[in-house]
């Protein structure tokens, strides 16, 4: 829809402009509203849009509907397939020469020829596609604590107004906010905050599976082994892109992030160590509102140093990983009151992301819901192997372009600390 295209091309132009207005608030605001105004807009537009497309292509009719076909009238399909292993099949069938087209498979919207199905693809079942991203995100212990952000089919990125802070010192506040204690009579000077805009344009992750006719033939093995294996690992490659992403080609990871902290070792401290003064630094430039969120992330073969630390009491100690009871019960998996979650993704002991504290609710995480499969008969043809290709599009970063200078005091805070080399 052309009126569609425009409205967002415009929320764009509109968007850019904001950032010539930040010395100007009433233009500031008046712009803002002109945005809200554009979205509103755009969803109606898409709403629009949705309904002439239902109207204009008869896949999906509904339930007991008769549509037309070159056989004549039938009956609409009752029901989406039971699984993804059944799904699965049906492409094959459709892809293969002479082969028929399932009327519940939803064609891809490009690259997909009418006379050749597996020249194209197919998309996955918006429920199948779902179930597959729910799981990734419910078994990460990182995926599952970031600000996932989804956004709109027709868009490749979004940009994110945000308070430009980077000090609590009187006039850095909200980037420039300031009030004054005045006497009767005098005047206050005007202040504003400063904005900034953070700017996500999606990449793409992808999957490749080779099928067996032997596995294919087994629909619940299939649904079995689809759902784990690219759940697993789509939440490998991208709880791994939150903490190493380069950010091109994929997401900023927290340890190249500009806002990320590093704390420096002890003094004569031995290579290759963690210690509790380490752990305690640490934790004293996490930013205070962010301790109720963090998490300790480490590499398990760090765990028995942690294990052995100890805070000396007097001419005594006391250990600060165990229970009072001692070994002999289950240890708190906490450290100074947060979770402490072992990660594949923490580095070996002695490098920079062997131990990391953040707080994931500062790392915001854009993505399309929906997830597109493709298939091909060809590329694997000679082992007789059926080829499926699942994307993913999302990007992310960390909502901080900086640490934070506090208001008293030297030493930078951040929602994410990590520890120097030793």
């Amino acid at each position: 829809m052309a009126r569609l295209n425009e409205l967002r091309q415009q929320l764009g132009t509109t968007t850019d402009e904001l950032e010539t207005l930040i010395d100007n608030p009433r233009g500031f605001d008046r712009k803002v509203l002109e945005i809200e105004e554009l979205k509103a807009k755009i969803a109606r537009a898409e709403v629009a849009q949705a309904a002439s497309a239902a109207l204009a292509n008869p896949a999906d009719p509904g339930p007991g509907a008769e549509i037309a076909g070159a056989g004549g009238k039938r009956q609409a399909p009752k029901s989406k397939f039971k699984s993804l292993g059944e799904q699965l099949q049906a492409i094959v069938r459709a892809s293969s020469p002479g082969g028929s087209i399932d009327q519940r498979l939803t064609r891809a919207p490009f690259g997909a020829g009418e006379t050749d199905p597996s020249g194209g693809g197919f998309l996955v079942d918006v429920e199948f596609a779902e179930t597959i991203l729910t799981r990734a995100y419910d078994m990460g212990e990182i995926l599952k604590r970031v600000f996932r952000l989804g956004i709109s089919a027709g868009a490749n990125g979004i940009k994110i107004p945000g308070i430009d802070e980077t000090s609590r010192a009187t006039g850095s506040r909200w980037g420039g906010v300031q009030a004054y204690w005045v006497a009767e009579g005098d005047q206050a000077t005007a202040t504003k905050p400063k904005f900034r805009l953070i700017e996500l344009d999606l990449k793409k992750l992808m999957a490749i599976w080779y099928v067996t006719d032997e596995l294919m033939a087994d629909a619940a093995a299939l649904t079995g082994i689809a759902n784990q294996a690219f759940a697993e690992e789509i939440t490998f490659m991208l709880e791994d892109s939150t903490v190493h992403g380069t950010g091109a080609g994929q997401p900023l990871g927290v340890l190249n992030s500009p806002c990320t902290v590093q704390v420096a070792k002890d003094k004569g401290q031995a290579a290759g160590t963690i210690t509790w003064q380490n752990v305690m630094n640490m934790y004293a430039q996490m930013w205070g509102r962010s301790r109720k969120n963090a998490v300790w992330l480490i590499n398990q073969l760090s765990e028995p140093q942690l294990f052995a630390m100890s805070q000396v009491v007097g001419t005594g100690g006391v250990a600060v990983f165990l229970p009072p009871g001692g070994a002999s019960g289950a240890p708190y998996a906490t450290l100074l009151g947060r979770p402490v979650v072992p990660v594949e993704y923490a580095e070996a002991a002695g490098t920079p992301g062997d131990i990391i504290l953040a707080d994931f609710s500062q790392y915001v995480m854009a993505d399309k819901n929906a997830m597109q499969q493709m298939s091909s008969i060809h590329v694997r043809f000679l082992t007789d192997e059926m080829t499926f290709r699942l994307t993913y599009r999302c990007d992310g970063e960390p909502i901080w372009q900086a640490p934070l200078t506090p208001f008293k005091g030297t030493l930078p805070l951040s929602p994410f600390v990590t520890l120097a080399a030793r």
